[in-house]
């Protein structure tokens, strides 16, 4: 390992040094991208990290003509047609990276939604802007039309009761063969209707089996709701018909939108649900998905997207911006999106230690705006948790907890205290193996289940 390390050093210094001789137009005044960094470097004093893996076999064209007045122009020059950016890390210091098309510098996610926002500057301009969003959303997701929904009856698995509240494990035939799994938390006594939540958890690791995704669906089946906590795809219970990597292909923001619509008929069909007071709220990954959930589908009245919504960040994984959304009706983004609730309730929790830190500043403000037209601006509220980073935690969870009381008169006041402290501590965390519907092995698989991405194609093909 070392000698090859050495080896290829020392053949790009090589070629340094040979390019150093040939700089002329015949030859597109060519040199190694390792050596144009290291020259950045120098000029600039600066420090760029890299590993050779970035840089092999790597050339930048014209490289000396490509120096600016200052590093960060002179960065951008070199990197752009390379598709390659450097991320700042601290002073004087850059990280190399891969271009990221789902990051924008803050201020031109504030211009674009500057641009968004002179384009409907009253109700009757944003109505016609969501009437044409709408529809571009579906064919972009190649859900338009919706595929015929299959006529099997769910999977319903495993009840559990438990302190206030039952818990079962529901799988769901989206298409043929194609199952969405999650699990369905109930208050343990109710009459009438109860409202519903949906709860996609995101991309933290043991998603729906984490503790404080149960925790956060079993709080609210003690106060009163129905919350269904699910898998995304490729994810969960979601890999016994598919690779880990399937989770990055685009198709994956499409199968997960055709999962919230299918959960959302199921849960909707209940005798118990009541469909004025159906929610969504998902944190991260879960959180994209949310706004888009709530874009889409009418049936959702109140939504809570955590730790996601911002004007310049578009979500780095594909099953968030995977399919070409974002470029509908001329260029929209998560922000836009978001405001598509209006006049509905919602609450959008940030934190200080990513991509939305900045919402408060400026974001937000044009969700006021959407809000105005409507004349219910108290219906969108914001907790911005400014020492806080990318989770959802207690603060969020409590913050939630709140919204959805105060919105959906909930029964909240015997689990806190006089500080407005909830008491979490009756819940019970149970072992994933308790979450599964298909067993711990898969052993329960439908016989008709796919179990390929290919195949996957083939059935969204044909439908």
């Amino acid at each position: 390992m070392r000698n090859s390390l050495f080896f290829l050093l020392f053949t790009l210094l090589l070629c340094c040094g040979m390019q150093a001789v040939a700089q002329r137009s015949d030859d597109n005044y060519r040199e190694p991208l390792a050596n144009v960094l290291h020259q950045i470097e120098q000029q600039y004093e600066v420090k760029i990290k890299f590993n050779l893996e970035q840089v092999k076999d790597r050339w930048v064209d014209y490289a000396q003509w490509r120096f600016r007045e200052n590093v960060n122009a002179t960065l951008t020059a070199v990197l752009t047609p390379l598709d390659l950016k450097v991320n700042f890390e601290k002073d004087n210091v850059y990280k190399l990276k891969p271009y990221e098309y789902f990051r924008w510098k803050v201020n031109e996610g504030w211009e674009k939604l500057d641009r968004l926002a002179a384009a409907t500057p009253d109700q009757s301009t944003w109505e016609r802007r969501k009437h044409i969003l709408r529809p571009a959303l579906f064919s972009a997701l190649q859900l338009s039309p919706l595929p015929p929904k299959p006529k099997s009856a769910a999977i319903v698995s495993h009840k559990r009761t438990l302190d206030g509240y039952t818990v079962e494990n529901i799988a769901i035939e989206i298409l043929p063969g194609l199952y969405v799994n999650g699990s369905l938390y109930r208050p343990l006594k109710y009459k009438g209707t109860i409202p519903v939540v949906l709860s996609p958890d995101g991309h933290w690791e043991g998603q729906r089996y984490r503790a404080d995704c149960q925790i956060r669906c079993a709080m609210i089946a003690k106060m009163g709701a129905m919350a269904f906590s699910y898998d995304l795809f490729a994810w969960g219970e979601s890999l016994l018909q598919f690779k880990a990597e399937d989770h990055r292909r685009s198709l994956a923001q499409t199968v997960q939108t055709l999962g919230g619509i299918r959960i959302l008929d199921y849960l909707t069909a209940l005798p118990e649900a009541d469909l004025s007071r159906v929610a969504i709220s998902g944190g991260s990954g879960g959180g994209s998905h949310t706004v888009l959930m709530t874009a889409l589908d009418d049936r959702i009245t109140l939504s809570a997207p955590v730790v996601a919504v911002s004007s310049y960040f578009y979500g780095g994984c594909p099953c968030e911006s995977g399919m070409p959304i974002y470029l509908c009706a001329g260029g929209t983004n998560p922000v836009e999106l978001a405001a598509m609730a209006a006049p509905k309730p919602q609450l959008v929790i940030s934190d200080g230690k990513d991509w939305t830190a900045e919402f408060p500043q400026h974001d937000l403000g044009y969700m006021k705006q959407i809000y105005s037209y409507y004349g219910m601006e108290p219906k969108l509220q914001n907790t911005h948790l400014p020492s806080e980073g990318h989770d959802f935690g207690v603060s969020k969870r409590t913050a939630l907890y709140d919204f959805l009381e105060q919105q959906f008169q909930l029964n909240a006041k015997k689990y806190k205290d006089q500080k407005g402290h909830y008491d979490e501590s009756s819940i019970k965390v149970e072992p994933a193996s308790s979450l599964f519907v298909f067993g711990e092995r898969g052993e329960d698989l439908p016989p008709n289940a796919i179990k390929s991405f290919e195949s996957l194609e083939k059935l969204i093909s044909n439908n």
